[in-house]
């Protein structure tokens, strides 16, 4: 099968598996697992941050970082497709008692001027704004990039305003790799930042909460909270070391091969695609005459391509390292077909 549904579903590498089968561990919670300290040292290092902390899900982090800047009663800014709001188990208001002040933006990128109407006022009968959580690249607008300038302009803003700003990078490599900019530049403005070690990085467990030594100390308790001490996390580590130091410098490919799938699709008359969105490793599109997602991606699927229905009408793919340039121009052709068929 071509498995086009997520970078998800990328399996360990085979030096990652070697990794994991040979890594120096010990117990995280005592602080002693020494592949988990360098991983965790070297991700600070490549954010130029002060320190980071290993947790095993994306969500976790975000939800983390959320408690770290907020308190009971505020609300969190986000956009209006985010994942913190849509795909986070409404966790920012169980965990940390706080509700989403949802902001659409254009192609899922916020501006400081979309952000700044959003504010609460300053008064004690209503609630206050107390995070701004920004998505790059934004998954479910199709992996748009927001670029730096309009970041820059949010951190700016943001710091007038008094308010943190927290980054839910799951895919910020890809941003990094789209724009041609160091990830350290990309997320320099931002008060934490959250990166996936799985997905394009491939590897089968974790993400980084990265931020000040202060930040990532207060997060160790709220890690705690949530289930996420580990022990001989290391042989996890292993594998989030190689995700981090050599998997981000192939993602360009990925980018090549979603932006094949996405001229393949636009040529069809029975799909409809935005391509200026399709920037990163993402192409989502939608069937014409409220054509059926679900029924389509059964329809791949028989002919050895899975994707993901995202809507009644939407499609979604994802590339991967587990997908190759072959995989991507045998699946085009099939996507190709079925749309002639509708």
């Amino acid at each position: 099968m071509i498995d086009l549904r997520s970078d998800t579903v990328t399996r360990p590498t085979p030096a990652m598996r070697r990794a994991m089968a040979e890594a120096e561990v010990g117990d995280d919670v005592y602080g002693e697992d020494p592949t988990i300290n360098r991983l965790e040292k070297e991700a600070a290092a490549v954010f130029g941050r002060e320190a980071a902390i290993f947790v095993p899900t994306g969500t976790m982090g975000n939800q983390v970082a959320i408690r770290l800047h907020t308190e009971h009663g505020q609300e969190v800014i986000c956009e209006a497709r985010s994942h913190v709001l849509d795909w986070e188990m409404a966790m920012m208001a169980a965990f940390s008692g706080c509700q989403a002040r949802a902001v659409e933006g254009e192609r899922g990128v916020l501006t400081w001027d979309r952000i700044r109407r959003a504010i609460g006022p300053k008064i004690y009968y209503r609630q206050p704004t107390g995070l701004i959580c920004l998505e790059n690249t934004h998954n479910m607008a199709g992996g748009t990039v927001t670029p730096l300038p309009v970041l820059r302009e949010i951190w700016d803003g943001a710091k007038q305003a008094g308010l943190p700003v927290h980054l839910d990078g799951a895919r910020v490599f890809n941003a990094a790799t789209a724009l041609g900019v160091d990830v350290k530049e990309l997320t320099a403005g931002f008060d934490t930042v959250m990166f996936c070690l799985s997905k394009g990085l491939g590897a089968p467990v974790g993400s980084m909460l990265v931020g000040s030594a202060k930040a990532i100390e207060r997060a160790r308790a709220f890690r705690k909270a949530l289930g996420g001490g580990m022990r001989q996390a290391g042989v996890l580590a292993a594998a989030g070391l190689i995700a981090l130091n050599e998997m981000t410098k192939r993602l360009g490919d990925d980018h090549d091969n979603a932006r094949l799938l996405a001229e393949a699709v636009a040529n069809e008359a029975a799909a409809e695609i935005d391509l200026d969105a399709v920037q990163t490793n993402i192409v989502i599109f939608q069937l014409k005459n409220e054509g059926d997602a679900a029924g389509f991606c059964s329809a791949l699927k028989q002919k050895g391509v899975l994707a993901s229905a995202i809507g009644p009408h939407s499609v979604r793919f994802v590339t991967h390292y587990d997908v190759s340039r072959g995989d991507c121009e045998q699946a085009a052709g099939i996507v190709a077909e079925e749309l002639r068929q509708l």
